[in-house]
C-alpha cells in the first residue's frame, strides 16, 4: 500500500486521549514468552466516553485472559462467541453500564481492537490482557521477542467489500503520543542467560541468581510506544531439542483439550548438509513495488529505502542461482509486471538482462495487490524436473490477508513459498501465513538489519533436497496414548527448529518415562531424532503449553476467506471456548454490573491514536514538509484518508482555510539520501565485486575488477601466475581472496556465490592452484588460508 498516502487530512482534534499509559510484563522461559499488558485509562472530559484502541499483535500470540479494574474492583472477562459478545457489549452500553470488549479482527489475526464503553467523567480504569507465544530463534542463536507497536494502514484492493479497520486510526507525530510505555522482562533458561540486546534503550542486565540462569531488564525511562520493541536474548547454549510436559486442568471437561497432559516437542532436525545442493528449480521472485516501499527500513538516520534494499538483495539472489535452473522476477502493486513472459533458463545472457531490469525498479506501482500476480504465476505451467520456489518480498500492508493465504494453500502442491516482511509493521499474519501454507520459511527484516543475510540463508534452504516420509513415533507405557494437536512439519530444513504439540491420555505413573522420535528420509537415507523424557507433568497455573497447543489447532483450521464450513466453525468455537484462547469467532466481554445507577449523558467516542512515522517516506517527505513545520508547534492528532494510488499532489487540509501560516518559518527538508549516496563503505565494495561475477561463478580479468581491488589491470595481468591459462582463473582466485580477507563479516551473503566460484575453478583442473593462492595473498597483502580452496 502507499506509505500513509495523505490524500486528505480529515480531522484535527485537540481532545484529550483517554489512554494514559501502557505497562508490559514479559516472562520469558526458554523459547516461550508469557506477556501481560495493562492499559490505564482516565476520562478527563465532561461526558462518558467510549475509548477504542486498535493495536497490532504477532499472529502467533495466544490471547487467553482479559480483565478490567474499576475503583478497586476487578472484573474478569468471559470469552464468548463474537457476535454474542458484541451484542452483550452494545446492550450494556445502551443500559448505561460500563463494558469492556476485546476482539481479534476478522480479516487478520495480527490486529486487535479493545473497546472501553461508558467510562464516566473523571473515572480511571485499567485493562489487562495476557497472551503467550513461541519465540523465534535467529541464525546467530538469539531468541527474538518483539512487542509490536507499528500498525501500518492495510491497503484495501478495489474489490474489497469493506474498508480496513486500520483506516480509522488517528495518528500523531513520533514522540508526541499522549501515553507512555513501560516494559519489564524476566528471562529464565536452564542453559544460562548470556546477554540481552535491544533496538531500544534498556537498563543494565541484572542477574537474579549466581548461576545466571535468570535475569531481568527494563526499558529505559521515557520510551514512547512509537516503534516496535525488540529483545534479542542470548543463552549460553541454544539449538538443543527439548520437551515440556504440562499437567491438565482438573476442572476441565474430561477428554477436552485442557483436561489431559499436553507436551511441547522442540526438535532441531539434523542431517548432513549437502555439499552439492540441487541445481534444479524454478525460482520466482515476487517483489512489492507499491508506494510504501519508498519508505525507509527504519527511522534511523540514513536508513536505506525498502525498495533499494530489495533491489540490492535481488542482485545477490540472481548472482547466487545455479546454472541450469529457471527464474523470473515479478513486481507488483496496483498492477504487476514480470521480467520475462515466462520463467527462463539461468544463463549469462538472461542474468544480465534481469540485472538491467532490476536497476530500473522503483516503488511506483500504487497500492499493494498481491492476488493477481500470484494467480498469474499459479496458472503458468511448471517446468518438469524443476520444483517451483516462490520468494515473496513485501511490507505486508494488505487487507485481504485471508484470501491471499487461501490462494497459496490451494496451490501448495506445486511450490514452496518463502516470505519476507520488510520494515516495521509488516503483517505477521500475511508473512507467516503464506510461508506456512506452502511449506516454506519466513523472515522479518527491521531496523538496521540487512536483508541479504536472511534472504540468502533462505535461498540455501530452497536449494536443499526435499525431506520426505516425515513421521512421529511414540514409545509410551501401557495404557497411554498420544494425539497430535499440530500438524507434522511438511518441510524440514537443516538446523531449523520444528515444534509439535501433542496430548498424552491415560493414567500416568509417577516414575514413567517415554520416548518420541521424529523420523524422515533425506537423500534416500533414513534419519531419527529421538527424545527420551520423564512423564511427570508440571502444574503451571498459566497453562502455557495448553494455550499454545490450542493456538496451533486454531491456526491450522481458522479460515477467514469466507470458505469456512459449519463443521470447522464448530471446531474453532469448541477449541476457543474450552481453552480460553481468542479466535476470529470469539471475543472477550466484561460488564460492570455493580454500578449504583446507570451512567447518564451522551456517549462520546474517542479512537486512541498510534504513532505516525513522519518523514520515513521519500515521496511523502517532499509533500509533507509544509505541514511538518506547522505541526512541529501544533502536534495535534491527525487522521489520513487512504487511497489506492500514489498521491499526485501536495497534502490537502480541507478543514483549514488556504491561507499563509503567519509567523511560521519554512523548515528545510532533511537530507534523506541513502548511505550509498553519501559514503563509500565495505558493503559498497562488496556490491561492486559481486556485480562483476558471471553466471557460471567466475570473474573476468579486466579494468572493472582491478578498480574494485584497488589496483590496475596492467598489474593484474603482470602478476598472473598462470600466463598460459584462462585469465579468469586468476581473476576468480583474487575475488575469492578479497571476499575472505575484506568481507568476512558478510560471508552469509556471498557463501553461495563462493560455492559457484570454487566449483568453476575446480572444473578448470588448475595444476598449481596453491601458487595462485600464494600469489593472490601477496598481491592483496593478506593471508587467506589455502584451505578455503580445498588445498
Amino acid at each position: 500500500m502507499d506509505c500513509f498516502p495523505a490524500c486528505g487530512l480529515l480531522t484535527i482534534s485537540k481532545s484529550p486521549v483517554p489512554l494514559k499509559s501502557i505497562s508490559v510484563d514479559v516472562q520469558v522461559k526458554g523459547f516461550v514468552a508469557d506477556v501481560s499488558a495493562t492499559l490505564k485509562y482516565k476520562n478527563e472530559e465532561q461526558n462518558p466516553l467510549e475509548a477504542v484502541f486498535v493495536f497490532p499483535m504477532d499472529d502467533d500470540s495466544a490471547v487467553y485472559s482479559f480483565e478490567a479494574t474499576v475503583e478497586g474492583k476487578t472484573i474478569v472477562a468471559e470469552i464468548q462467541e463474537k457476535k454474542q459478545a458484541q451484542e452483550t457489549y452494545d446492550e450494556a452500553i445502551s443500559q448505561g453500564q460500563e463494558a469492556f470488549l476485546l476482539e481479534e479482527d476478522s480479516s487478520s489475526g495480527d490486529i486487535f481492537s479493545c473497546s472501553v464503553g461508558n467510562l464516566p467523567p473523571g473515572q480511571e480504569a485499567s485493562i489487562t490482557l495476557s497472551f503467550v507465544r513461541e519465540l523465534a530463534v535467529e541464525a546467530d542463536g538469539a531468541v527474538r521477542f518483539v512487542l509490536p507497536a507499528v500498525l501500518n494502514p492495510r491497503y484495501s484492493p478495489r474489490e474489497a467489500e469493506s474498508e480496513s479497520i486500520t483506516a480509522g486510526i488517528p495518528r500523531v507525530l513520533p514522540g508526541k503520543l499522549p501515553y507512555s510505555l513501560e516494559m519489564n522482562a524476566k528471562v529464565q533458561s536452564a542453559y544460562g542467560v548470556s546477554s540481552i540486546q535491544s533496538n531500544s534503550g534498556l537498563t543494565p542486565l541484572e542477574y537474579l541468581k549466581e548461576d545466571q540462569m535468570s535475569a531481568q531488564v527494563s526499558l529505559a525511562e521515557g520510551h514512547m510506544f512509537d516503534r516496535d520493541v525488540e529483545l534479542l536474548i542470548y543463552y549460553n547454549e541454544v539449538n538443543k531439542p527439548s520437551i515440556t510436559v504440562e499437567a491438565g486442568l482438573p476442572t476441565a471437561p474430561t477428554g477436552s483439550l485442557m483436561a489431559e497432559v499436553t507436551v511441547m516437542l522442540d526438535f532441531y532436525p539434523n542431517f548432513p548438509e549437502s555439499a552439492e545442493q540441487s541445481s534444479c528449480g524454478e525460482f520466482i521472485f515476487v517483489v512489492d513495488r507499491s508506494g510504501s516501499m519508498d519508505c525507509t527500513m527504519s527511522n534511523e538516520i540514513n536508513s536505506p529505502l525498502r525498495i533499494d534494499s530489495a533491489k540490492e538483495t535481488l542482485l545477490f539472489l540472481l548472482k547466487s542461482l545455479p546454472l541450469g535452473c529457471f527464474f523470473n522476477v515479478f513486481g507488483f502493486g496496483s498492477h504487476f509486471e514480470s521480467f520475462f513472459p515466462e520463467s527462463v533458463e539461468y544463463t549469462q545472457e538472461s542474468m544480465d538482462s534481469a540485472l538491467e531490469k532490476v536497476k530500473s525498479m522503483a516503488s511506483d506501482f500504487g497500492g499493494t495487490e498481491i492476488m493477481e500476480p500470484l494467480q498469474h504465476i499459479y496458472k503458468q505451467a511448471e517446468k518438469p524436473g524443476h520444483p517451483r520456489q516462490l520468494f515473496i518480498f513485501t511490507d505486508g500492508e494488505v487487507d485481504n490477508t485471508a484470501d491471499v493465504i487461501a490462494l497459496v494453500q490451494r496451490n501448495n502442491s506445486q511450490h514452496r513459498c518463502f516470505a519476507f516482511g520488510i520494515g516495521e509493521g509488516a503483517s505477521t499474519a500475511l508473512i507467516k501465513g503464506i510461508a506456512r501454507a506452502a511449506y516454506g520459511t519466513c523472515e522479518f527484516i527491521t531496523g538496521k538489519e540487512r536483508m541479504q543475510p536472511k534472504v540468502l540463508r533462505t535461498l540455501k534452504c530452497s536449494l536443499q533436497p526435499v525431506v520426505t516420509d516425515v513421521s512421529l513415533n511414540w514409545t509410551l507405557p501401557p495404557g497411554l496414548e498420544s494425539t497430535l494437536f499440530s500438524q507434522l512439519p511438511n518441510a524440514i530444513f537443516h538446523g531449523q527448529r520444528s515444534i509439535i504439540y501433542a496430548q498424552v491420555k491415560g493414567k500416568i505413573d509417577n516414575v514413567a518415562t517415554a520416548e518420541v522420535s521424529l523420523e524422515y528420509t533425506f537423500m534416500n537415507k533414513s534419519f531419527k531424532n529421538p527424545l527420551q523424557f520423564p512423564l511427570q507433568p508440571k502444574n503451571e497455573s498459566s497453562l502455557t503449553v495448553h494455550r499454545l497447543a490450542a493456538k496451533s489447532v486454531l491456526r491450522n483450521i481458522d479460515q477467514r476467506d469466507g470458505s469456512m464450513s459449519d463443521e470447522v466453525k464448530k471446531k474453532i468455537l469448541e477449541t476457543s471456548l474450552q481453552s480460553g484462547v481468542i479466535s476470529s469467532l470469539t471475543a472477550f466481554i466484561a460488564v460492570n454490573k455493580d454500578l449504583k445507577q446507570p451512567i447518564q449523558g451522551p456517549l462520546t467516542r474517542r479512537n486512541v491514536p498510534l504513532a505516525y512515522p513522519m518523514m520515513r517516506c521519500m515521496k511523502m517527505a517532499a509533500r509533507a514538509a509544509p505541514m511538518c513545520s506547522m505541526m512541529a508547534s501544533q502536534p495535534e492528532m491527525i487522521m489520513f484518508d487512504m487511497c489506492a494510488d500514489p498521491c499526485p499532489g501536495p497534502l490537502a487540509m480541507p478543514d483549514m482555510a488556504p491561507q499563509p501560516l503567519v509567523g511560521m518559518v519554512p523548515q528545510p527538508i532533511p537530507d534523506l539520501t541513502t548511505p550509498a549516496e553519501q559514503t563509500t563503505s565495505e558493503t559498497d565494495h562488496l556490491l561492486e565485486l559481486i556485480s562483476l561475477q558471471r553466471a557460471d561463478g567466475s570473474w573476468k580479468l579486466d579494468g572493472a575488477l582491478a578498480l574494485t581491488l584497488a589496483t590496475t589491470e596492467e598489474e593484474l595481468v603482470a602478476k598472473n601466475p598462470g600466463q598460459d591459462m584462462d585469465s579468469a582463473v586468476w581473476a576468480t582466485v583474487l575475488a575469492l581472496i578479497w571476499l575472505h580477507s575484506t568481507s568476512a563479516d558478510h560471508q552469509e551473503e556471498w557463501e553461495l556465490l563462493e560455492r559457484k566460484a570454487l566449483s568453476w575453478v575446480k572444473s578448470k583442473s588448475v595444476p598449481s592452484l596453491a601458487d595462485f593462492v600464494k600469489a593472490g595473498n601477496a598481491m592483496l597483502h593478506v593471508s587467506v588460508d589455502p584451505n578455503v580452496f580445498g588445498l
